[in-house]
């Protein structure tokens, strides 16, 4: 039985969001520091920046993923900066115990960030070119309707994966100390740092 474009897309966005990397312990952290709706709307950030790749990727916008591809060195460079920054940021910060009242970043800024360090990685739209044409899709010639029934099924998938793994995660924090953390943080800054720093170095890789 095939599937309809709305579960496939929720596959594929499933399959996008899960893999761990810079993204996913940045939410991770917020949800721990912060509580799972920080996460969780970091997470909504990431999934509309997957989604607009996505439409691109499906509706053939030629143009805009040409420049993007074209300009794929920038955005790579831009986004190993903004990682090692803000890694080096998580590195050093000063934990205090979780509160669930306690002074943290505003969710328009948890949202705006995560879509901004998401879409400056081009890469993304590259998985969409390889992979949609497995699952049948084919670029830039399905009718509107089912392209946005796709793209839509992506977003759901994406944001599921973020409700389930924030929540799951958020759900420990009450028993974590400010000792804690301060590992969690030392740990998951320096694997950021290490994310940027390899986005950098496989621009030295010849193609």
């Amino acid at each position: 039985m095939e599937l309809s474009p709305f579960l496939q897309g929720i596959i594929i966005g499933l399959t996008l969001a899960v893999p761990v990397g810079p993204i996913s312990l940045l939410c991770i952290r917020r949800a721990v520091a912060d509580g799972r709706l920080h996460g969780i709307v970091s997470g909504l950030g990431v999934a509309t920046a997957d989604s607009f790749y996505a439409a691109v990727a499906v509706l053939g916008l030629t143009v805009v993923s040409g420049f993007i591809l074209a300009q794929q060195v920038f955005f790579r460079v831009v986004a190993g900066l903004v990682l090692i920054g803000i890694g080096a940021k998580v590195f050093l910060s000063v934990p205090k115990e979780p509160m669930e009242n306690g002074a943290h970043e505003p969710y328009v800024r948890n949202y705006l960030s995560m879509l901004a360090i998401t879409l400056a990685n081009p890469l993304t739209i590259l998985f969409f070119i390889v992979v949609l044409p497995g699952f049948g899709i084919v670029i830039g010639g399905t009718s509107l309707f089912t392209s946005a029934e796709f793209i839509l099924g992506i977003f759901s998938g994406s944001v599921l994966w973020w409700v389930i793994l924030c929540g799951a995660v958020a759900s420990v924090r009450s028993r974590l100390t400010a000792k804690n953390l301060g590992l969690i943080n030392r740990i998951s800054g320096f694997l950021i740092v290490l994310f940027g720093i390899g986005t950098l170095l496989l621009l030295l890789v010849p193609a």
